[in-house]
């Protein structure tokens, strides 16, 4: 109970919030990393305390329902344990499951670093398949709100997130973006005539990218694109507002919103067993996996820089055996469950201070 102690008053040093909420946060940050499920009746199971399990699960279903967990306030301890100053690379995509009829759809604002992206901001669309402008714009508005346009590197999204009216905001706010357009998006030839965008890279050799030098209107708009045709004949061509050599590069970047997404599912705490669909239990459920990942990454971070990670001889790809998000989880979990040894004790109050901003 007493390492339980030490992570709530490092919250407490570190959130604003008061303290039965940092307390309750505590606990459950230690329950989810024991079990690696978002079932509540199995974090209820291992939830400290000495309460029965039914009465911790009752505890845990009144937090979401009742209490305040601001997403801002996580937002910005999330970013002070970054590592990084910015200007942030975003990224901006939508996962979504079912559970039983109903659809949960999460449209997620992340920061990408290491190969991987970290959830800041999130909204519940309480609806079935993608966002629409006025939902993309409330969740960048937030971001501004917090930190400004000026921490902005550039947002980096996939082939749902384009339209004249999101672009349009995007241009008018100053941010930078390299976001994947549809092969069939319409631009303007050398001739002044509309033409499917993928034309402009139709005589390029499988796999080999093209930049291009000139901007193109489309949508009122003068864009740079680049792209490459992929082994599949599929056209991967990317929009950007300012000439760069280094678009599709940059975009690539996005693929780390998809490791989040394992990460928060199947590969770590496996949100799609959750029962909550309440959109607001929800958004505040993943408030505490975001903290619980951004932990458990961190912590992988700094087991590497003491011993380096494996890497995988039996792969050709070269990367590690095994990602630091699930190094540092693994550890975590071999601490929390063994915390009756005193070396554990000890390797716990270790961890704990990485949540530490001061």
């Amino acid at each position: 109970m007493a390492d339980i102690r030490s992570l709530e008053r490092t919250l407490s040093d570190n959130v604003a919030l008061p303290k039965a909420r940092c307390n309750f946060v505590a606990k459950f940050l230690v329950a989810l990393l024991q079990v690696k499920t978002t079932n509540l009746s199995e974090i209820a199971q291992v939830f400290s305390g000495r309460a029965r399990p039914d009465s911790h699960y009752k505890r845990i279903q009144r937090f979401l329902r009742f209490f305040d967990l601001p997403l801002s306030v996580v937002a910005l301890l999330i970013v002070k344990l970054l590592p990084i100053e910015g200007p942030f690379v975003l990224t901006l995509d939508r996962t979504n499951w079912q559970l039983g009829q109903t659809p949960l759809n999460l449209l997620v604002l992340g920061i990408a670093y290491k190969g991987v992206s970290f959830p800041l901001l999130w909204t519940v669309l309480e609806k079935r398949g993608n966002s629409n402008t006025a939902e993309r714009i409330a969740l960048m508005n937030q971001f501004i709100a917090l930190f400004g346009v000026a921490r902005i590197a550039y947002l980096t999204a996939d082939r749902e997130f384009i339209g004249k009216q999101w672009f349009h905001w995007l241009r008018h706010q100053h941010i930078d973006f390299r976001i994947r357009v549809k092969e069939n998006t319409q631009v303007m030839n050398t001739r002044g005539q509309l033409m499917p965008v993928w034309k402009l890279f139709r005589a390029q050799r499988v796999g080999c990218p093209l930049v291009g030098e000139s901007a193109r209107q489309c949508w009122g708009l003068k864009l740079y694109f680049s792209g490459l045709r992929l082994p599949s004949g599929e056209y991967v061509i990317v929009a950007a507002p300012k000439f760069t050599g280094t678009a599709l590069d940059e975009y690539r970047v996005r693929w780390g919103i998809e490791t989040l997404f394992g990460c928060l599912k199947s590969r770590g705490f496996r949100l799609e067993e959750t029962h909550v669909t309440d959109p607001q239990r929800l958004a505040k459920l993943l408030a505490l996996l975001a903290l619980s990942f951004s932990w458990a990454h961190l912590v992988g971070e700094w087991l590497a820089k003491a011993e380096a990670l494996r890497i995988n001889q039996l792969k050709t790809h070269g990367r590690r055996a095994k990602s630091l998000f699930r190094h540092g989880l693994d550890y975590l979990r071999r601490i929390l469950c063994n915390l009756t040894s005193f070396a554990q004790q000890a390797a716990f109050r270790r961890v704990i201070q990485l949540l530490s901003c001061t």
